[in-house]
């Protein structure tokens, strides 16, 4: 009997997470349809970026410095691909507004599928799409002249940290897009995922910046990313004394592990509960 019932219980733990993963894809297919037949979103999500690498890397790159030497588009880089990373956050909680506020999330919690599901596949969904957002990037990189001289390793490493950061901060806008009331309030979290972005390692080595706020931008995780993706690219990364700087490597890796092991349960939680 407790062979049969272990056999049992394995089975039903197998369909669960068959039915899991199934319900997930099943999400992220609905997420990419929308984004294809949507391309004024496609439009705005890579537009700001690319506008950003003319402004910095050729408006202001004139006057930009970067300590110890090296070319400021070679730095500046890194840093845009990181900042789209960590603004695509704010994307990612409108969408989970618009389909709370138009009944699409009730009508998901009204059918048999997995309740983790509308969470896990929004988050697997806009993985595919901030990789399509950095392919365009890269592509754009290279036309003004930037180039990894690290090893072909070193370079897709650097492109998974930039992933797995977002895939991190995904968790966030989920909450965030679960907590807002309407799309009014979810367009008011630029004003959240701007500075995010901003005081960082992304434009400006923290070296550079007043004290205090240099701090903050040194134990930003966009900074870890930022400059442990210019150091395996080969481009000059502006490295500081401190340890946070010395272990951006490390620290790249260990804030998108905290930051999901915080937010996703918190995400899943938050979508079983609704209407309670």
């Amino acid at each position: 009997m407790n062979v049969q019932a272990k056999t049992a219980d394995d089975d039903a733990l197998g369909a669960r997470l068959y039915w899991a993963a199934a319900d997930c894809w099943t999400i992220v297919l609905r997420g990419l349809t929308h984004y294809v037949r949507q391309p004024s979103n496609i439009a705005w999500q890579l537009g700001f970026p690319l506008v950003s690498v003319l402004l910095f890397g050729y408006v202001f790159g004139s006057a930009m410095s970067v300590p110890g030497g090296g070319d400021y588009r070679e730095f500046l880089m890194p840093g845009m691909f990181g900042m789209t990373m960590a603004m695509g956050f704010m994307n990612t909680a409108y969408v989970v507004v618009y389909d709370s506020s138009r009944g699409v999330t009730d009508r998901f919690r009204s059918m048999p599928m997995s309740p983790s599901a509308v969470v896990t596949g929004r988050g697997v969904g806009d993985l595919i799409g901030a990789s399509l957002d950095l392919v365009v990037l890269g592509l754009t990189a290279l036309a003004i002249g930037w180039r990894s001289s690290g090893g072909v390793l070193d370079t897709l490493t650097a492109f998974g940290l930039l992933l797995l950061l977002r895939f991190a901060l995904i968790w966030i806008g989920v909450l965030l897009g679960l907590l807002v009331p309407n799309e009014e309030a979810a367009g008011s979290l630029f004003a959240v995922a701007f500075p995010f972005a901003m005081i960082s390692s992304a434009f400006v080595a923290p070296s550079l910046m007043p004290d205090w706020l240099g701090t903050i931008a040194m134990w930003n995780p966009v900074s870890a990313t930022v400059t442990a993706s210019r150091e395996l690219f080969g481009n000059p990364a502006a490295v500081g004394d401190t340890w946070i700087e010395q272990h951006a490597l490390l620290m790249s890796v260990v804030w998108p592990v905290v930051l999901t092991a915080i937010f996703l349960p918190l995400a899943v939680r938050r979508y079983q509960r609704l209407s309670r």
